[in-house]
């Protein structure tokens, strides 16, 4: 499904998403009405603690775009979703790396004592086991409800340390280790940017997981998550309204359907709702400061990001990636 890019494939051609109504030809551009709001993300805050090579929000030890978030601006979205209109079901978090953000742990406890299943996505390293404590405690008092996505890029050491640097896999791994022998619910997510098939994928990070008795089935796209690359830089095919029926694919499928996210921009007086995990910093994106105004309007499929990513790669961010 996920099949890589050509190293050489051309430069986006200037005069594509540009227009929020109109592909470059003309065609009316495609958009996704909320449907309802199944996942309310939080970015915690751009700083992380490896730079990775084809990181989408270009997290690093200096990337500070986004600033942590905080319990107050968390439980001002918390409180709106008290009204019985949303029903949202998981709370995630992302980053940067989300257990840079010396709050994490309250942040976690105050989603889950809400009823809601959350999702932490994580590289697993250090900032992590800072918190094994806090983490143990999470998992004493909430279970399953709580769930860990790891970041392995590879299910090789070699091809793992190419995107986040050498040195990159041992650390992971002993985080890795440690959540699943501590029996914290786990997921993965890895990358399809290696030129090898999704079978091919899937069948190595099932002997890393059976090496490490790890209980995950890599055949299972929620136990092993492919993403899609992302590159805006490069060409893609810019979806038309006609494009739905064309590629048999479903607008309400798509994250921006089911789901919105919430960041604190640096310097900012408070959060703001953006239209999904993949764009924070487009401000085209920012939907307002609250969710009933970021839940008014279609949003624009006018990024290359909505086009590979999410209609032509498949992907989504949620824990089950594949329902609507």
């Amino acid at each position: 499904m996920f099949q890589p890019e050509p190293p050489d494939s051309p430069f986006l051609d200037p005069r594509k998403f540009r227009n929020p109504e109109r592909t470059a030809d003309g065609r009316p551009r495609a958009g996704v009405a909320f449907n309802r709001l199944r996942t309310l993300w939080f970015n915690t805050g751009t700083l992380c603690n490896v730079t990775c090579d084809n990181c989408y929000i270009e997290s690093s030890p200096r990337n500070d775009r986004l600033s942590y978030l905080t319990r107050a601006d968390l439980r001002q979205f918390l409180d709106e979703l008290e009204a019985p209109e949303w029903g949202a079901e998981e709370i995630g978090f992302t980053g940067g790396e989300p257990f840079m953000n010396p709050q994490i742990v309250d942040l976690l406890r105050d989603s889950l004592s809400h009823g809601y299943r959350v999702l932490v996505l994580t590289n697993a390293m250090r900032p992590l086991l800072k918190f094994k404590e806090g983490l143990l405690a999470l998992k004493a008092d909430y279970g399953a409800n709580l769930v860990l996505r790891v970041s392995i890029d590879h299910y090789g050491e070699a091809l793992h340390d190419v995107e986040r640097g050498a040195g990159s896999w041992p650390r992971m791994m002993e985080g890795f280790l440690w959540l699943a022998r501590s029996g914290f619910s786990l997921s993965v997510a890895g990358r399809t940017l290696w030129h090898e098939s999704e079978a091919e994928l899937r069948a190595g990070f099932a002997v890393l997981f059976a090496a490490n008795n790890i209980s995950l089935d890599a055949q299972n796209p929620e136990h092993l998550v492919l993403f899609p690359e992302m590159d805006a830089a490069r060409d893609v095919a810019e979806i038309s309204s006609a494009c739905w029926s064309l590629l048999g694919v479903d607008a309400a499928s798509m994250m921006c359907a089911t789901s919105r996210m919430v960041v604190r921009r640096k310097g900012a007086a408070r959060p703001a709702v953006v239209a999904c995990t993949l764009l924070p910093y487009a401000r085209e994106f920012e939907l307002g400061d609250t969710l009933a105004a970021a839940t008014k309007r279609p949003v624009s499929l006018n990024h290359p990001h909505c086009a590979r990513f999410c209609v032509l790669g498949g992907g989504a961010c949620s824990a089950t990636a594949g329902e609507s």
